[in-house]
C-alpha cells in the first residue's frame, strides 16, 4: 500500500514539472503573437484616422467659403491659422496619432493658392519628423481647353506619416514587412491623398 502511494506521489511531480517546461517553452511564441498583433492592430488604427484628415482638409478648402465665418476660401496655411486647410487637416490628425506636426507633412493644392493653366497650386507643410516626395498635382479631367473659368479644379491634400509601432524591433513587426515604405524595424511612411472638385 506504501508502495503505490508513493508511485502516485511521483507521478503528479512529473506530470506538473512537464506542464510548467511547456508553458516556459511556448510563452515565447505567444508574446510574439500577441506583440505582433498589438503592433499590427495600431498600424490600422493609425491608417483609419490618417485616412480622415485629408478628407476633412480638402472639404474644407473648398467648402469654407459657404460658412457663417467665411466668405471666401480659405487659405492653404499656415498650419497655425486656425482658418487654414492645413491646420484643420492637423488638427484632425491631433486627437489619434502621435505628433503629428513634427511626424506628418501637409500639402494643400486650393485655387486660394492660385491656378496655373487649370491646375491649383500647391503649398507645403513639412513636419522635421519625415521626408515625402508628394505626387504632381492633378488637372480636372472634365477641363475646358483653355483652363479658363469657368471650370471645374481639383482641390486635393496630402498627408504623409512616419509611423513608428509602439513596440520596436523586427521580430515584432514581421506582419508590417509586407507593406511598401516599411523598413525592418517597422518604421513606415504612409501617403494618404483626398481630392474633390471646385468650380473657378
Amino acid at each position: 500500500m506504501m508502495k503505490m502511494s508513493i508511485r502516485k506521489h511521483t507521478t503528479a511531480h512529473v506530470q506538473a514539472g512537464q506542464s510548467l517546461v511547456e508553458t516556459v517553452l511556448m510563452m515565447p511564441i505567444l508574446l510574439l503573437f500577441l506583440l505582433n498583433a498589438v503592433n499590427f492592430g495600431y498600424f490600422f488604427f493609425t491608417i483609419t484616422n490618417l485616412a480622415a484628415a485629408p478628407r476633412m482638409g480638402v472639404e474644407y478648402s473648398i467648402m469654407g467659403g459657404a460658412t457663417p465665418s467665411a466668405i471666401e476660401l480659405p487659405a492653404t496655411g499656415p498650419s497655425t491659422n486656425a482658418l487654414s486647410s492645413s491646420f484643420l487637416t492637423y488638427e484632425d490628425m491631433r486627437g489619434a496619432l502621435n505628433a503629428p506636426t513634427t511626424n506628418a507633412s501637409v500639402r494643400v493644392c486650393s485655387q486660394s493658392a492660385g491656378v496655373v493653366s487649370g491646375i491649383a497650386n500647391c503649398v507645403t507643410y513639412p513636419g522635421t519628423g519625415v521626408t515625402f516626395t508628394f505626387p504632381a498635382a492633378q488637372a480636372d479631367p472634365e477641363l475646358n481647353a483653355g483652363g479658363t473659368a469657368p471650370a471645374f479644379i481639383l482641390h486635393q491634400v496630402d498627408v504623409a506619416y512616419k509611423f513608428t509601432p509602439l513596440i520596436p524591433g523586427t521580430a515584432f513587426n514581421v506582419l508590417l514587412l509586407t507593406f511598401p515604405n516599411c523598413d525592418a524595424s517597422g518604421v513606415c511612411v504612409l501617403h494618404r491623398q483626398s481630392v474633390m472638385r471646385g468650380m473657378n
